[in-house]
């Protein structure tokens, strides 16, 4: 029992480390660097910043904890069956925690800058007149829920026992990239509650208080998606040449 608890806080402070990487790399890439004079890395700099966080630590800690960074991930993953929901509150609380620290030091940065204002925003997503192309609450929870769903099918299908080993972690940080090129418009990108929380509790305020889609939303596109890809898994997949054959006979009557 001892060393199942000792591994489960190892795993628990890999996620910790990894969603403090996550935000601190993204948010900071948007609070930092993103409307910076002439030389801003804008939407796509953003975006890329948070793909390469999370195809960064894939490497770096998914042999460890799997690399969720992200409550939504982990429900995900559980409701198809990739991973134990006893283990869920420990890395939900970890998640959460590597986010605020992430936060926190990210505002100890940016408030070495004159005329800093954490209200203005600090990253922080949101919807109607906080999203960032004024974008209404029902298309800002649309667009986090199938935004989440994609992401986790994109999770779900790279980690398949069947799918092309060691390339995962591309696909997975692509995969995020292209979903902040799309949807940083529209509610400045969540699809992690996780990297919700932590940029609003420092913002206050607005953030907060619009802070339950950015739980919401996620978590029902995530639990569709664990839901969708298990019934598609179970589906047996035919090798090339046997469904080449099938075809053929198929093509023959």
């Amino acid at each position: 029992m001892k060393g199942l608890n000792i591994t489960m806080g190892k795993r628990a402070f890999a996620e910790f480390l990894g969603t403090f990487w996550l935000v601190l790399g993204g948010c900071g890439a948007a609070v930092l660097a993103a409307g910076f004079p002439q030389m801003g890395i804008a939407f796509v700099g953003v975006a890329f910043a948070f793909g390469l966080t999370v195809l960064t630590m894939a490497y770096a800690i998914g042999h460890i904890s799997g690399c969720h960074l992200n409550p939504a991930v982990s429900i995900g993953l559980a409701v198809g069956g990739r991973f134990k929901w006893s283990e869920l509150p420990a890395y939900v609380i970890a998640q959460v925690a590597g986010a605020i620290a992430g936060s926190a030091v990210l505002y100890a940065i940016a408030s070495g800058k004159d005329g800093f204002d954490v209200h203005a925003g600090f990253a922080s997503n949101g919807y109607g007149l906080h999203s960032p192309g004024g974008y209404s609450l029902v298309a800002c929870i649309l667009c986090e829920i199938v935004m989440t769903f994609i992401f986790l099918m994109i999770i779900l299908g790279a980690t398949d026992a069947r799918a092309p080993k060691g390339f995962a972690p591309i696909a997975i940080g692509f995969g995020l990239t292209l979903i902040h090129l799309i949807s940083i418009p529209v509610t400045n990108t969540s699809v992690n509650p996780a990297r919700s929380t932590g940029p609003a509790i420092f913002a206050g305020g607005w953030a907060l208080q619009q802070l339950w889609v950015f739980w919401l939303a996620p978590i029902v596109g995530a639990a569709l998606a664990g839901i969708v890809y298990l019934i598609l898994a179970r589906q047996p997949v035919l090798p090339v040449d046997q469904a080449e054959a099938t075809v053929a006979k198929a093509m023959e009557t």
